[in-house]
């Protein structure tokens, strides 16, 4: 008898194997995805409130906002308070978005949940 003999293919790596894929480096530097990731955002409806309300915040008190988001996100806040002069506002610290916003008549009537923390600027 003779013995059955079962072809093999031969064994060959793929060019995928061979050469690994290199990822495109991105072009944006370090710190620029720094400062879009710690950048204000306002939500749509933060914004029709905003809009709706007629609240007005200045120039400057956006930059105080911004400048107290790292502090909230150190201190391990989620949703905060924002008080300003003229405003209240509801922000995801996470997110660095202001997710809704009453003017500060109307916040003096209104019990806040679902916060865990307060900033007054």
């Amino acid at each position: 008898m003779n013995p059955i003999r079962i072809a093999q293919p031969p064994i060959t790596l793929s060019n995928q194997l061979k050469q690994p894929k290199v990822q495109q480096a991105s072009t944006k530097s370090f710190a620029s995805i720094l400062q879009q990731e710690q950048q204000l955002k306002i939500s749509k409806h933060a914004t029709q409130r905003i809009s709706q309300r007629n609240i007005n915040i200045s120039e400057s008190e956006w930059q105080q906002i911004e400048e107290k988001l790292p502090l909230a996100k150190k201190k391990g806040l989620k949703d905060s308070l924002f008080l300003t002069k003229n405003a209240a506002l509801i922000v995801n610290v996470k997110n660095s978005t202001v997710i809704t916003a009453m003017d500060r008549e109307e916040a003096s009537q209104q019990v806040f949940t679902n916060i865990d923390g307060a900033i007054v600027l």
